[in-house]
């Protein structure tokens, strides 16, 4: 009997070894990686054509990055069905912070709009800095003879259902956004999604529809050259590069306060030591001379912060644009 208590104390004693060194072997690997992360190339995924907001962020934080680590970060454009194509290549993509998305406010926005997802935001992804806000403008081509956001009504009024609204893809800022519109101004204009903010402009310049709710990034060199005319901002204030540009709230329109912003992310397993690091440096870049410079040359407002914040914004936003999307009447698609 004592034999076999010695032979049993013997074994447990070499399992708990077993399990002691194989948790100190994982543990120092996973610090390990964390202190040489990056050891080899980083995608930034953009879920949306290349030109349009998110992507000349994504190339500036690429470009500042690739400075500051000596490693190369390229960024991949993965475009379609308004987001959710590059949204869940992400989600699925392996969990060692070598694939980052950057995305904007339509991966809170869809959960209220979509009826089926391939990916849970809160579930399948991990925060890691909200990098700035988006304005967004309504705007019209220079073609048209609209000059106030009246204008723009009247005409729509008169012709119910005749004239269509552009947004840069479903289940987007710009999207909820026509949709209230339509519903608080009570006129009928056709919803046209592209995969966008680029070609959203592009069909904009050449009078192919009537309005569209771009972000101020993608419209601003074209406000500036007079191609297009803003009726109307988002936001609680106006923007300082459109000083004699109304809120839809002064216009009488409110429930626009809420704006759009350009986050990252990366999948939710990955080691958190990696999400602090990619974190802290992405706003390093943004709170720098350079990086504020930067974003607000595209017309955005520089936010950076931790993840920790940032996963606070997102579950704020996820009751506000649901409450944004019970009033426009979206339903999911």
């Amino acid at each position: 009997m004592r034999h076999l208590a010695s032979v049993t104390g013997l074994r447990a004693a070499i399992a708990a070894a077993v399990i002691t060194f194989t948790t100190s072997i994982g543990g120092t690997a996973v610090a390990q990686s964390a202190a040489t992360y990056p050891e080899r190339r980083v995608t930034f995924v953009v879920p949306y054509a290349a030109g349009g907001a998110t992507d000349v962020v994504a190339r500036l934080l690429a470009s500042r990055l690739q400075e500051a680590w000596k490693q190369t970060i390229v960024v991949e454009n993965k475009s379609g069905a308004g987001g959710v194509i590059g949204n869940d290549f992400v989600a699925k993509a392996p969990a060692d912070g070598y694939t980052v998305l950057v995305a904007i406010t339509q991966i809170i926005q869809a959960p209220s709009l979509m009826s089926s997802l391939p990916y849970d935001v809160f579930k399948d992804l991990a925060p890691v800095s909200q990098v700035a806000l988006s304005p967004i403008v309504l705007t019209i081509p220079d073609a048209q003879p609209m000059k106030s956001l009246k204008d723009l009504i009247d005409l729509a009024k008169a012709s119910p259902g005749k004239y269509a609204y552009g947004s840069f893809g479903n289940a987007t800022t710009s999207h909820l956004y026509g949709e209230l519109l339509k519903q608080t101004a009570a006129i009928d204009m056709n919803h046209v999604p592209y995969r966008g903010s680029a070609p959203l402009l592009n069909d904009l310049l050449g009078n192919q529809i009537t309005a569209a709710f771009v972000d101020l990034t993608t419209a601003g060199p074209q406000l500036a050259a007079g191609k297009v005319r803003a009726l109307a901002v988002g936001g609680e204030t106006r923007k300082k590069v459109l000083p004699d540009v109304p809120t839809l709230a002064e216009l009488g329109y409110p429930g626009f306060e809420a704006e759009g912003w350009i986050g990252l992310f990366v999948p939710k397993a990955t080691p958190k030591d990696i999400v602090t690091r990619l974190s802290a440096e992405l706003a390093r870049i943004i709170a720098s001379p350079e990086g504020m410079a930067g974003l607000q040359a595209v017309n955005l407002i520089p936010v950076g912060g931790t993840a920790h914040s940032f996963e606070a914004t997102l579950k704020r936003d996820f009751d506000r644009w649901a409450t944004v999307a019970r009033t426009a009447g979206v339903r999911g698609e």
